[in-house]
């Protein structure tokens, strides 16, 4: 048994992974706002990780083997999280995200077109952060996900206090109901209703995994192996949203309709007009069995139809 610290995990994988812990026979503690209660026998601290005084204070003289940030979004949380957990627990898992290597923000090499994106094209051992820039303002720190996750992972392998590892996440399907992005449900609604899709003439593949796959992952991670560093998270087999839209349509029963637009514009989810698919040869050589694309897309469109079709609650 260890001892879990889960900072987020009040919805969607993150809830799915304290399930977990917790019936892998580990002391799970759950820390967040409040809005959602844990499970039975999770321990549920209330308090908000932006406030470090609050934070320390609501941790008393708690240890944890791991903690597992599910809601890192900026260097200033990374900054006030470590100060909170230094001396409390021996390794650090944070959820990243596949945006991280986004070329439009990234400012790192180009990764020739179908060549998957290993976790060494953006180092946060190297990279730089900002606590100056205005990461508190909503519209600001929306703006620049991508550029929030580069630093908080920077500040987070930059400290010594402890072990640290960054699950890199695809983009996450699955769940039905929970899926609480909307994307998959933009291609269900235009392709029921027969509207136009718009995506990026040339559109590049992306790469996706199941909320239940990215729970075990992360799982995985904190509980089984001591890897550190980025960790790329994602089902084996890349996809297109010509590729995601025909499966859909079949689905559906109706066709997909595509209208292109120029490199640059804005298009639809999952419509890419740069390459930044990543590699899951890290986690696949350290020991983890990933599914593929294809094994499990089908159900989630099936149960995304369903959850469509549910009346409201």
């Amino acid at each position: 048994m260890q001892r879990i610290c889960v900072i987020g995990g009040s919805r969607y994988f993150g809830k799915l992974l304290v399930k977990r812990l917790q019936a892998a026979g580990h002391q799970v503690t759950v820390i967040n706002r409040g809005s959602t209660p844990t499970p039975p026998g999770v321990e549920h601290l209330v308090v908000d990780r932006d406030d470090e005084a609050a934070l320390i204070a609501a941790l008393g003289s708690r240890t944890f083997d791991v903690v597992v940030d599910q809601v890192c979004y900026t260097p200033v949380q990374a900054a006030i999280a470590c100060v909170a957990f230094d001396g409390r627990t021996r390794r650090y898992v944070m959820t990243s995200t596949i945006e991280v290597y986004d070329p439009a923000t990234a400012g790192s090499p180009t990764v020739p077109h179908g060549t998957p994106v290993p976790e060494e094209t953006v180092d946060p051992a190297t990279w730089r952060a900002r606590m100056d820039l205005p990461w508190h303002d909503a519209a600001y720190l929306e703006a620049h996900y991508a550029e929030g996750k580069r630093q908080a992972e920077a500040v987070f392998a930059q400290h010594p206090g402890f072990d640290y590892a960054a699950v890199r996440s695809a983009h996450v399907l699955g769940g039905g109901a929970q899926e609480f992005t909307g994307r998959l449900a933009h291609y269900i609604g235009h392709i029921t209703q027969g509207t136009q899709i718009l995506v990026h003439d040339g559109a590049l593949p992306t790469v996706f995994i199941h909320y239940e796959e990215l729970a075990g992952l992360l799982l995985w991670v904190a509980t089984v192996t001591s890897v550190t560093g980025p960790v790329n998270a994602c089902s084996d087999g890349p996809l297109d949203v010509h590729g995601l839209g025909a499966l859909i349509a079949t689905q559906v029963g109706r066709k997909a309709v595509y209208r292109s637009v120029a490199a640059g514009e804005p298009a639809s989810p999952f419509s890419f007009d740069r390459h930044y698919a990543m590699s899951n040869a890290r986690a696949k050589g350290l020991g983890f069995s990933f599914s593929h694309t294809a094994d499990w897309l089908p159900g989630v469109v099936a149960e995304a139809l369903d959850a469509s079709d549910a009346p409201a609650t």
